[in-house]
Parts: structure tokens; sequence; C-alpha cells
């Protein structure tokens, strides 16, 4: 049976797509492209924050760490080490200080941060903890915790601490020490009281206002 043209157009219609059911389904194609890229894109930058958030809190929580092993070993000894003197700004780090610096110095700075400095037992000390100790300080520079090591407990003159900056990021630093009536005072030593506090509380807020706050008894 002959046939017309009408047979060969459906033939051809059922073997292929036309020009405008391609383009059609291209656009399809590049919509579904975009947006499983957008997912895509969205999870992989949810993994990345989270990562960095993460990470954030750990340094955190190995500064507080720290910071929490150098103050339980703090010694009540008086030394002639460098240290802090106070001025009109608040307590400054300097050189050699002109009287003994007392085993736990805390004071503000202009800011307002703590600025702390204290000696630390020493792992060569079996008989006398702070023939082997230092002096260990804590302060905020900027957005940087910084941690100041000097070289010994009795300085030489004009010896200047290591400086090493633990975390960025910090927008206030504050530590607080416990008195024998159970107050929170912002500097140390205190009349009548004992040369290292009962305990100190830890309180770093972070670029995002967060504050982290930690807790420790030290006698």
């Amino acid at each position: 049976m002959p046939h017309g043209p009408a047979d060969r157009s459906r033939r051809d219609r059922a073997h292929g797509f036309t020009l405008i059911e391609a383009l059609v389904a291209i656009a399809i194609l590049a919509v579904v492209a975009v947006l499983a890229w957008r997912a895509t894109d969205a999870l992989t930058g949810s993994d990345t924050a989270v990562s960095a958030e993460s990470r954030r809190w750990q340094d955190l929580d190995a500064v507080l760490a720290r910071m929490e092993a150098d103050m339980r070993e703090a010694l009540p000894r008086v030394t002639e080490a460098s240290g802090y003197l106070r001025t009109d700004a608040g307590f400054a780090a300097v050189g050699r200080v002109a009287a003994a610096a007392p085993g736990w110095a805390a004071a503000r700075d202009a800011a307002g941060n703590t600025v702390l400095a204290f000696s630390r037992a020493g792992p060569a000390a079996p008989d006398e903890p702070g023939a082997g100790g230092q002096r260990v300080g804590y302060r905020l520079q900027g957005d940087r915790l910084e941690v100041l090591y000097w070289p010994q407990l009795d300085d030489a003159p004009g010896t200047e601490p290591a400086t090493y900056t633990l975390m960025h990021g910090i927008r206030r630093f504050q530590v607080l020490q416990l008195t024998r009536t159970g107050a929170w005072s912002p500097s140390w030593p205190i009349t009548g009281d004992s040369a290292i506090p009962r305990g100190v509380r830890i309180e770093i807020t972070q670029a995002d206002g967060s504050v982290i706050e930690r807790i420790l008894a030290l006698r």
C-alpha cells in the first residue's frame, strides 16, 4: 500500500525531537544543573562554616587548658623578676620592677582588660618549686590574646619576656580573683589576703559577642 507525505511526517516525529522540543529539554536540564550546583555549594559552604566554627572552639579550649595548667602551678614566691608596673593607664609590662614582684599580680589596662602575671613552678624543682619555675603573663593586645614567658624567676636587668599569640578575634579578656570573703576582685594582691587567690574566674569575650567563662579553684 503506498504511503503519502502525511505518513512520512508521522514516522519522522516518532524517531526524533523537533527543534523546539530539543531546546525545551536543554533549558530544563540547565535549570536542573543550576539547582544542583546551588545545593552542592550550600552544602560545601555549610561544611566549611561548621569546620571553621569547630576549629575556633577547639583553639579556645586549648587556650583555656593552657591557662589552667599554668595557674594551677602558681607559686606564692616573691621574686625580683621582670613584671608589671602601675601606670596612669593601668599595669604595663616593663623590664625589671623596682620592688619585688608579687606571686600573683592582676590589674586592668586602659581598655579594662586584665593584665596578669604570676610565678609558676617548673619541672626541675623537687625540693623548691620556685627554683625551677618562671614568670608567666597573659594579656590582650588589640584582638590578640597573648602569653608572656620570662626566662626565669630572677631575670637580669632589662630582660624582656618572650611573647606568643594564643588566639585572634578576642574582644575582651577578664580574670577575676576569689578573695577569702568570697568576693570576686579584678585586682591582686589584696591587703590581708594570701599571695595566691583561692580561685579565679576567666572570662573571654569573642568577636561575635559570645562569652566563655571558666572557674578554677587554686587553693
